[in-house]
């Protein structure tokens, strides 16, 4: 704890310059006596530490003592502190982790480059999680990333669509989408999906397993998302819309946004368009349509045209009362 708390104040040292005792005990959360007696010990070390009193002074290292970073270009740079999202990292158990190879790869940088990687950290931010959802908070995030990590199989108890089930899988890799933590994980032979929030219980066993050598978790994530898109619409359906209505079926999902957009109907002289989109069922369809109110008629097929015409006589009733 204390070399790595040592180590920090010197990247402090260096990506900072002068820095007083008072603010790298804020920094590093330990009192001002604590900062004394580590400089004094990275002073016995070798290290040129210089001290400046009065009211502006502070530690500082001796000019010229630095260690350069090479291999990067400054694009490169700005880019590792673009892609540090805080807070994966921190729900990982590796936020502390994060913020101090940031401050290193900081203190190793040409001077010239320090502001303009400070300036993207303050100036873009990375949030995953969708409009009006809180961040994903997985109870197990940080025991499967160490399965993950460690090559350890897992006894986990799973609540599916069949109901809770037990499961032994072997941990691939964790992936984070749409604000949601989901581990792809060898089961019966083959990878499989599992959403985390969905683990109710699990247990890390001592055995370990060969991990595929050829397995990209990337390449299978996109592959696996593709397979699951194209299950999912089953059917089609056709529909009017007014420009209001197609904009706001644009925002209903991506599968819709691709139909509005590769449609090539024109509007009648009343505004209204025709187009044929994918849908995943008559019910799912009639639920999503409705959200457009009266922008929106649904044409075929029959069934989901009754079935928005039934929901919507059901409503009127309710507040015709």
């Amino acid at each position: 704890m204390r070399a790595g708390r040592l180590l920090s104040i010197l990247m402090l040292l260096q990506s900072r310059g002068r820095v007083s005792a008072r603010d790298m005990a804020e920094e590093l959360e330990v009192s001002v006596r604590t900062i004394y007696r580590d400089v004094d010990q990275l002073s016995g070390s070798g290290v040129p530490i210089t001290v400046e009193r009065g009211s502006a002074g502070g530690f500082e290292l001796l000019d010229g003592w630095r260690t350069r970073l090479t291999g990067f270009t400054p694009s490169e740079a700005q880019a590792v502190f673009m892609a540090g999202a805080p807070g994966p990292a921190a729900e990982l158990g590796l936020g502390d982790a994060a913020a101090s190879a940031q401050l290193k790869l900081l203190a190793a940088m040409p001077p010239e480059w320090q502001a303009d990687a400070r300036r993207v950290s303050s100036r873009f931010h990375l949030d995953p999680a969708g409009w009006y959802q809180s961040p994903s908070r997985e109870t197990h995030l940080p025991e499967v990333a160490r399965a993950v990590w460690g090559e350890r199989r897992l006894d986990i108890r799973y609540e599916s669509w069949k109901g809770i089930v037990e499961r032994r899988i072997e941990p691939l890799g964790l992936v984070m989408k749409a604000g949601q933590w989901y581990v792809v994980a060898n089961a019966a032979g083959e990878p499989r999906t599992y959403k985390l929030s969905n683990i109710q219980g699990l247990k890390i066993r001592a055995e370990t397993f060969k991990r595929p050598r050829r397995f990209d978790l990337a390449r299978h994530w996109a592959a696996s998302i593709a397979r699951f898109e194209a299950g999912l619409y089953r059917g089609a359906a056709v529909i009017r819309v007014t420009a209001a209505g197609l904009k706001r079926l644009r925002e209903l999902s991506a599968a819709l946004a691709q139909a509005a957009d590769g449609s090539t109907a024109k509007p009648d002289k009343s505004g209204w368009a025709r187009l044929t989109i994918p849908i995943e069922s008559v019910d799912h369809a009639a639920l999503e349509l409705m959200r457009l109110g009266p922008e929106c008629e649904a044409i075929e097929p029959k069934e989901l045209r009754e079935r928005i015409a039934g929901r919507a006589k059901k409503i009127a009733a309710l507040y015709s009362r």
